[in-house]
């Protein structure tokens, strides 16, 4: 009953911790017992005129023992739970962290970002009830009316007997409402995560809900959401106060049976005073385990609920990932990029990329040009394993990407977008992220190739300061500093994808040298809309459609009056146009 021997595998190093709880929480159960037959024979003692002296003396002393009992049970349980709760929530986030780094940027095939955070952060939570309370409190309740019957059969053995099959009504109760909280709750988390997927992607569109004056749409589809959330966990709440009313009736009403079933037998002679005692102050310990259960138990269908998406994304397929040193270490210095016959379709019957082969060699600059919505990107996804190919190999060197560690990818490519996240600190931290061995002189290094140098020696230079996403530098101080953090981070193969696009004119000239120089030494692929860029590649490759259509040198692209030659003339007009206009944007 509600033991999921998945989630046992993947923490096993709790179970100790877990039975000693249960053991503590049994022994105080025993001080009770005792604790129970001290007083019925006190009770005895006076009933029957006696002398009580030693009677209340081992009351007392049972009771001294049994609040001991309850306090070792109450601090070693808590002591013990958060001990549980620690290895929970670091193995299990742990185990999330290390999925997404092994899936790298392809986690968002399996889930949305917010579901991620969520199941990690607040799914992970309820498992920590299902391990610390739910488990040690499932276990004790199966233990208590055993070793309480076993007590009690030497007193009234129907008594006993008829407690104990009274017990099982609240886990029968418990499991008629599983099949109903299973469905409802997986109802819960479905639309927990999809308010969470929804308010982050309007949040971080929030500037152009403003723009265009549609965020008092997307407010009213935010509150729809909420409506739909608050409805589900409404009826949660109603399903919970219904079982848990079950659950109590069961309970109290179990245990004043118990104590009609004493006065009966007292009534007939079949216990003495003594044993209807003991039998009216066990019979709702009988119950009492179970009861907690059931409280611990909706707690618990919250986080099992969770784990179906937690081990969605541990249960995501991973290509073959066998990891091998020499086999990494080989490209280190120089090696190519290849696509050879790749096909590849974000849905079916709809390909994206159509028998695509593209060579990038080492110390030259490959090109790939196109229209917007020709494929380029896809391109670049396929190149840094972001994508896998449907047809057709990816490689670098003599490896298929696809059978590549994502570390291995990552250390031996770098990808630099049009807009390049900075994180808020400083300089120096951004940097040492390419390579947290960089000295100083390395570092200045890489400002000076990326021609941002002078700007940072005229504020506090590495230590200068930088907001959130780089906010307080301009859009082309932001991928000047993203390119020397690329150029620090020295792997043989580069992609730079439209990283001129949408900056000034100082800072396009300034990147496009740095890239040319770079091109020197390292295998450099440039996607680029603007064709100004690439004049200079050995090669570059013109796609339209998902089709590498054109492919050659900028002068043998314009001799041969195809696309490359009608993109180029077009551009050329725009930028007389704009030059006439005092900018030069196309």
């Amino acid at each position: 009953m509600m033991v999921d021997k998945r989630l046992m595998g993947e923490v096993p190093q709790t179970r100790p911790y877990i039975l000693a709880s249960v053991a503590v929480r049994w022994c105080s159960l025993l001080a009770n017992i005792w604790m129970a037959f001290s007083i019925a024979d006190l009770l005895q003692a006076v009933f029957d005129g006696g002398p009580v002296e030693s009677a209340l003396i081992r009351a007392a002393i049972a009771m001294a023992v049994a609040a001991a009992g309850r306090f070792a049970d109450s601090y070693a349980g808590s002591l013990l739970g958060l001990r549980v709760s620690r290895m929970v929530k670091a193995t299990l986030r742990g185990r999330v962290i290390a999925k997404l780094l092994r899936l790298g940027p392809r986690y968002r095939d399996v889930a949305p970002t917010s579901e991620v955070v969520q199941v990690a952060s607040e799914g992970v939570e309820q498992l920590e009830t299902y391990f610390a309370q739910y488990l040690p409190q499932l276990l004790y309740a199966l233990l208590a009316p055993l070793t309480l019957f076993v007590a009690l059969s030497r007193t009234s053995l129907p008594a006993a007997a008829a407690l104990l099959a009274c017990v099982p009504l609240i886990p029968m109760s418990i499991v008629v409402v599983q099949r109903w909280a299973k469905r409802l709750l997986s109802r819960y988390w479905g639309q927990y995560t999809e308010l969470g997927d929804t308010f982050l992607e309007n949040l971080q569109g929030l500037t152009t809900l403003k723009i265009y004056r549609a965020d008092e749409f997307k407010q009213g589809e935010m509150n729809e959401r909420a409506e739909q959330f608050r409805r589900v966990t409404m009826r949660v709440l109603i399903m919970q106060l219904n079982s848990i009313s079950i659950m109590d009736l069961v309970a109290y009403g179990g245990a004043a049976a118990g104590c009609a079933l004493a006065l009966l037998a007292l009534r007939d002679g079949a216990v003495d005073v003594a044993g209807a005692t003991v039998i009216a102050l066990l019979s709702a310990e009988f119950f009492l385990p179970m009861r907690l259960l059931g409280s611990y138990f909706h707690i618990a269908m919250n986080g099992m609920a969770a784990s179906e998406k937690l081990f969605r994304i541990l249960d995501a397929p991973e290509t073959d990932r066998a990891r091998s040193a020499s086999d990494g270490r080989q490209c280190e210095v120089a090696c190519g990029l290849g696509l050879r016959d790749v096909d590849f379709s974000y849905e079916k019957d709809r390909p994206a990329l159509r028998s695509v082969s593209i060579e990038a060699a080492p110390g030259e600059l490959t090109a790939i040009v196109g229209p917007s919505g020709s494929g380029k990107s896809t391109v670049a996804g396929l190149c840094m394993g972001r994508l896998l190919a449907d047809a057709g190999e990816v490689t670098i060197g003599d490896r298929r990407i696809s059978d590549m560690p994502s570390d291995d990818v990552f250390r031996l490519v770098t990808y630099v977008g049009h807009q390049s996240y900075l994180f808020a600190g400083t300089v120096r931290e951004n940097l040492l992220m390419a390579n947290p061995e960089a000295t100083d002189g390395q570092m200045w290094s890489a400002l000076e190739r990326a021609r941002i140098d002078a700007f940072f020696r005229s504020e506090q230079g590495l230590d200068t300061s930088l907001a959130e996403r780089g906010a307080n530098l301009s859009g082309g101080q932001r991928q000047r500093l993203a390119i020397a953090r690329a150029i620090l981070h020295d792997t043989p193969i580069y992609i730079f994808d439209e990283a001129t696009s949408n900056i000034d004119v100082e800072s396009e000239d300034a990147i496009s040298c740095a890239i040319a120089e770079l091109a020197h030494e390292k295998t450099v692929v440039v996607i680029a809309h603007r064709l100004a860029n690439v004049v200079e590649a050995a090669r570059i490759y013109v796609m339209c459609d998902g089709e590498v259509v054109e492919r050659g040198t900028h002068g043998e692209l314009l001799a041969a009056c195809g696309v490359y030659e009608s993109m180029w003339r077009a551009q050329r007009e725009l930028e007389v146009v704009g030059v006439l206009h005092g900018n030069r944007e196309v």
